[in-house]
């Protein structure tokens, strides 16, 4: 029996919780500007993420979070922030790590990220990698 690879040549599913379908369809698509590929109620609204399949599972309420749920790499992260800013998304600010006037904070290895939520309260992030 030849032996699997196992699933690295499989294309990844996100999955993010959801409770209000309306606020949540309109962010993902006309804030984050994903494209909506189906709507499964009650069960899921289906976007396209750069051809990544991203499932909004509805549910009456959410699981208690533990921090960022979803993320883009972005190549410009201060063009990917402002962008942003300019759709109406509030960046959040953490008093234990030095962020820049944008929200934007560098990590110890060069790396730099900002985060925000949706409107269910989902930690969202933009990152930029050297």
């Amino acid at each position: 029996m030849a032996q699997s690879a196992g699933l690295n040549e499989y294309n990844i599913i996100a999955f993010v919780p959801i409770v209000d379908v309306a606020r949540a369809k309109a962010f993902y698509r006309d804030v984050l500007g994903l494209r909506l590929v189906a709507e499964e109620s009650p069960f899921a609204l289906e976007f396209d993420a750069n051809g990544i399949m991203l499932r909004l599972v509805m549910a009456e309420k959410l699981p208690a979070g533990f921090g960022t749920v979803l993320g883009w790499q972005v190549p410009d992260i201060v063009a990917a922030v402002e962008g942003l800013l300019a759709r109406g998304v509030a960046f959040e600010r953490y008093e234990q790590m030095p962020q820049d006037a944008l929200g934007i904070w560098s990590t110890p290895t060069g790396a730099k990220v900002a985060w925000f939520k949706d409107p269910d309260g989902n930690l969202l992030s933009v990152s930029q990698h050297s």
